[in-house]
């Protein structure tokens, strides 16, 4: 189980993690991987909240559940060192900066039809190319670096291309997962941090996550055809997305796509531009989901953002409170990790397919867009550029071309 910190949850304020974590919000660049080192950094190496192993324990776990792997880390750091507040405090001083951001980002879409925004929206959409070749090329590296895995991600690509949907995107998922526990068992992996008690109110915190985990990923799409309500149907379609994403945020994006453009809600050009323009900010690649969620049609605004970045978020917290006092134990289950491993080679197929669409097919649509597209990829693989340097690179070619 992941070792609490030396300071005890009542011991520390809320206010304590908000402060720290705002400015965490406000400078951490670079995307999940960054974010990690950041938080190490911050609270291991500066501050001393937790040690080393402690920490690993941590970015172990969030990595195993779906969700926004930096976000989760940041919202078990908050949870360890002041409670359930803190963890709120530390999700929204992590989150808030990037998700207004991404909201002006939307109040000024409308504008980029025409000139200079029409350039810029390109070489957005252009970026977006670039950045999810990245993630595909290292991702198949990582995640599928057998035949096996690289037989499943085939298989979550065929049920993708053949159904476009988020019922099919989670559908790959759910066989990959299913896949590996018949053909991704391993030895079993040693565990270095030691079991430890878990008071009784964590286990029924933990219990009650599940549940409301489980309403709202399992029930609420029931009922939500059956109420006649925007509002409803958008936390529905964010809070589904969220709850699917294994592997990194860029997964996130085809399952967004699903909700959000091809039922008409947002523009293809107008969600590649915000993709692209969430690269730039810092903090959670997930409050993309704000942008989208400002954009809808209905609610729309500000309480459209205000939805759709809590549904996507939440998904991911609450499996973080269920799987904290159990997480000794689950993780040295080869069932569990074989499942594991099926589902993170299924999530390379699902991205290759949205890598050619809605990716490729609506940001490269010349000889130019391609050549732009290559030197930003090459720019993130070879020369190893951080995003935000790339756009501007690719933004300033574009005006000059």
């Amino acid at each position: 189980m992941v070792a609490l910190p030396s300071v005890s949850p009542t011991a520390a304020k809320p206010a304590g993690a908000l402060c720290v974590f705002l400015v965490l919000g406000l400078t951490s660049f670079g995307g999940p991987i960054a974010h990690l080192g950041y938080f190490r950094q911050a609270f291991v190496e500066r501050r001393k909240w937790m040690d080393e192993a402690s920490y690993a324990d941590l970015v172990a776990l969030c990595q195993f559940l779906p969700g926004p792997a930096s976000s989760q880390v940041g919202f078990a750091i908050g949870f360890q060192r002041a409670g359930l507040r803190g963890a709120l405090a530390a999700w929204a001083g992590f989150t808030l900066p990037s998700a207004l951001l991404m909201y002006v980002v939307a109040l000024g879409a409308g504008r980029f039809d025409t000139g200079a925004g029409s350039d810029l929206v390109r070489s957005l959409k252009i970026l977006a190319v670039a950045v999810v070749a990245q993630a595909v090329w290292g991702m198949s590296r990582t995640l599928t670096p057998d035949r096996k895995r690289a037989a499943i991600a085939l298989v979550a690509l065929t049920l993708v291309a053949l159904g476009p949907t988020a019922l099919a995107q989670g559908l790959s998922i759910a066989v990959g997962a299913l896949l590996g526990l018949f053909f991704c068992r391993g030895p079993r992996e040693p565990v270095s941090s030691p079991l430890h008690d878990t008071p009784p109110a964590r286990r029924r915190l933990a219990f009650a996550a599940l549940a409301l985990f489980a309403a709202l990923v399992f029930i609420l799409p029931l009922l939500a055809p059956l109420v006649p309500s925007p509002a409803l149907h958008l936390f529905d379609g964010f809070l589904r997305s969220g709850a699917f994403v294994f592997g990194g945020g860029h997964v996130v994006l085809p399952l967004l796509e699903a909700e959000t453009v091809r039922p008409g809600f947002v523009g293809a050009d107008a969600f590649l531009a915000g993709y692209g323009a969430a690269q730039l900010v810092p903090g959670p690649l997930f409050t993309f989901a704000t942008y989208l969620g400002a954009l809808s049609p209905a609610p729309g605004g500000l309480v459209g953002a205000a939805l759709a970045t809590l549904a996507i978020f939440m998904p991911g917290l609450l499996l973080v409170l269920a799987a904290l006092p159990f997480w000794d134990e689950l993780r040295q289950r080869p069932s569990a990790r074989a499942a594991l491993r099926g589902a993170n080679a299924a999530v390379v197929g699902v991205l290759a397919a949205a890598l050619y669409d809605p990716v490729w097919t609506h940001a490269v649509t010349s000889p130019r867009d391609m050549l732009l597209a290559v030197t930003g990829f090459l720019l993130l693989v070879l020369w190893s550029r951080p995003p935000w340097q790339v756009a501007l690179a690719l933004i300033a070619a574009g005006f000059i071309v």
